[in-house]
C-alpha cells in the first residue's frame, strides 16, 4: 500500500472490520463504552519497548526488530520525542502529555507525575495484566514499587549483576541485564497460556545508555565504519548558542560512542527476536499492539555535541516502530506524519477501546491525524555552566525554531526566572537538514519577517501555553 494511503484503524473501525477479530467473536464497541465490558479477545495484548538513548542511525544492530516491526508493521522516519531527556520523555509516554502539563521537567522530578493519568493506570483498571521489566523513571527509589503494574522487575540501571526490585523484592541478580529483562518478560508472556486476560507488558532495557557495556558476546563485534556527517566537523559555529561555540567533543569520540552503543543494541535485537517467536509460539503475533522507540536520540558530535537534551535532529529524533497485524497494520508500510512519544498513550487506549477520562497532549496513530509541527522542549535544571538554556523548539519537517529562554528548574521541576528570550535559531530543514546556518545569525528585521519568525513565534508561545 503506498505511504499514507493506509485506511484508518481506529478501535472501532477496526473492531467493526478486521476479519481475524472477528472471528476471534470480537463485536464493535458503542461510543463511551468501557474497555473492560469487551470480550478479551477484541482487545489487543500490548508489547512496548523503549531502548535508553538510542538515536536514529542504529539499524545496523537491530536487523531483527526491523524485520518484524517495520517488515510486518508501520516505520515513522519522522518519530520524535518531546523532551529529549529520559524521565520527562517516559513520563510522557505513560500519559500523553507534554513535560510542562505532566511536571516531570528532569530526571530528579519523576515524583511529579500523576500516576493516575499513565496508560498503565488505564490498562490495569480494564482489566489487563500488566508487566514493567527494566528501567522505570529516573530518581524513583529502587525499594518503591511501580504502580499499577502487577508483576515487574524494576531494574537500576546497570549492565552486569544488577539490582533489582523484583516484585517486591530488592535483590541481585547475576548476568547482563538485557537478558535478565529479556528472560523475565518472556516468564510474563507464558502465563498467558493459562491466564486469558489481555496483556501490557513495559520492557525498557537500558542498552544504548553510557556506559555502553555491551553484552561479552559482542564486546568484540566488528561495527561497520562511520565517517560523520557534515554537522560533526562544522568548523563554523559562531551562529549558535554559547554552549555550542565551546563544545569539544570530535569525530572520534562519536566513532568511539558509536560503537559501543550499536553492540549494547546487539543484546536488545536478540530480545526482540525472542518476543516474536514466543508471540509466534503463544499463537498471540497478530492481536499484538507491538511498539518500539528510543527515549531520546543522541547527537554522535553534532556541533561538537556529544549528549541529548539540544534541539537539533539527532537528539529528539528517534527510531519509531509499531506492528499490529489483526488491526491492519502488518504490511511493512512506512507513515510520514510526524510521530512522538506523547501519542503513544493515547494509540494504546485507542486500540483497547478505552477513552480517558484526564487530558493527553497526543493523539492515536491509529487515526488520520496529522500535525504539521511538534512542540520540543527542555528545561535546565540549576545554574552549571556549559548546558544549554532551557529551551522551546517548533518542529516541522520543513523547518525548526527554538528560542532559549531565561528559566531554570530546581530537583523538583519547580520553574524559576524571568522567562526572557536569550538566542534564537532557525534552519530549513529542507536545504540545511544538518542545522549548519542558523538563518537568524544577523537577520534583518526584514529578513525575519520574509522567514515567518513572528508567526512561528507566536506559534510557540501558544503551544508552550496549552
Amino acid at each position: 500500500m503506498p505511504e499514507n494511503t493506509r485506511p484508518e484503524f481506529g478501535r472501532r473501525g477496526f473492531l467493526a472490520g478486521a476479519a481475524a477479530v472477528a472471528a476471534a467473536g470480537a463485536v464493535p464497541l458503542a461510543a463511551g463504552t468501557a474497555a473492560a465490558a469487551a470480550p478479551a479477545a477484541a482487545r489487543p495484548n500490548v508489547l512496548l519497548i523503549v531502548t535508553d538513548d538510542q538515536p536514529k542511525h542504529t539499524d545496523w544492530a537491530i536487523q531483527n526488530t526491523i524485520a518484524w516491526l517495520g517488515g510486518q508493521g508501520v516505520t515513522y522516519p519522522n518519530g520524535h520525542v518531546a523532551t529529549p531527556l529520559c524521565a520527562p520523555s517516559r513520563s510522557s509516554i505513560f500519559s500523553g502529555r507534554y513535560a510542562h502539563n505532566h511536571g516531570v521537567r528532569n530526571n530528579g522530578a519523576s515524583a511529579a507525575l500523576d500516576q493516575h493519568t499513565t496508560v498503565q493506570r488505564y490498562l490495569s483498571q480494564a482489566g489487563y495484566r500488566t508487566g514493567l521489566f527494566g528501567k522505570y523513571l529516573n530518581s524513583w527509589a529502587l525499594a518503591d514499587n511501580p504502580p499499577h503494574f502487577e508483576d515487574w522487575l524494576l531494574l537500576q540501571p546497570s549492565y552486569q549483576d544488577a539490582n533489582y526490585n523484583d516484585n517486591g523484592t530488592v535483590r541481585t541478580i547475576s548476568g547482563y541485564a538485557t537478558n535478565v529483562i529479556k528472560n523475565h518478560t518472556l516468564a510474563f508472556l507464558d502465563k498467558a497460556a493459562t491466564d486469558t486476560r489481555p496483556w501490557f507488558a513495559y520492557v525498557t532495557p537500558y542498552a544504548s545508555h553510557e556506559p555502553n557495556k555491551p553484552a561479552a558476546k559482542y564486546a568484540d563485534t566488528p561495527v561497520p565504519a562511520w565517517n560523520g556527517r557534515p554537522s560533526v566537523p562544522e568548523a563554523d559555529r559562531s551562529d549558535k548558542p554559547a554552549y555550542i561555540r565551546n563544545a569539544t567533543a570530535t569525530l572520534a569520540d562519536a566513532q568511539a560512542l558509536r560503537q559501543r552503543q550499536l553492540r549494547t543494541l546487539l543484546s536488545v535485537d536478540d530480545a526482540v527476536q525472542a518476543f516474536h517467536d514466543k508471540l509466534a509460539a503463544l499463537g498471540q503475533l497478530d492481536n499484538t499492539l507491538v511498539i518500539y522507540l528510543g527515549d531520546n536520540g543522541y547527537t554522535w558530535a553534532d556541533h561538537g555535541w556529544l549528549k541529548k537534551s539540544v534541539p537539533y535532529s539527532p537528539s529528539h529524533q528517534v527510531p519509531f516502530y509499531l506492528s499490529w497485524p489483526a488491526g491492519g497494520l502488518g504490511a511493512g508500510t512506512t507513515d510520514s506524519r510526524i510521530a512522538a512519544n506523547i501519542d503513544i498513550a493515547p494509540t494504546i487506549l485507542d486500540a483497547a477501546g478505552i477513552v480517558p477520562d484526564t487530558p493527553q497532549d497526543g493523539r492515536s496513530l491509529l487515526t488520520g491525524y496529522r500535525r504539521d509541527h511538534l512542540l520540543v522542549e527542555w528545561w535546565k535544571q540549576g545554574a552549571g555552566a556549559g548546558t544549554p538554556d532551557t529551551w522551546a523548539s517548533y518542529v516541522g519537517t520543513d523547518r525548526q525554531y527554538t528560542e532559549y529562554y531565561d528559566l531554570k528548574t530546581d530537583a523538583n521541576g519547580t520553574v524559576t526566572g524571568t522567562g526572557q528570550v536569550l538566542f534564537r535559531e532557525y534552519y530549513d530543514l529542507v536545504s540545511d537538514p544538518y542545522q549548519l546556518q542558523n538563518l537568524l545569525h544577523q537577520a534583518t528585521p526584514q529578513q525575519e519577517q520574509a522567514l515567518g519568525i513572528p508567526a512561528l513565534a507566536a506559534q510557540l508561545a501558544a503551544d508552550r501555553a496549552l
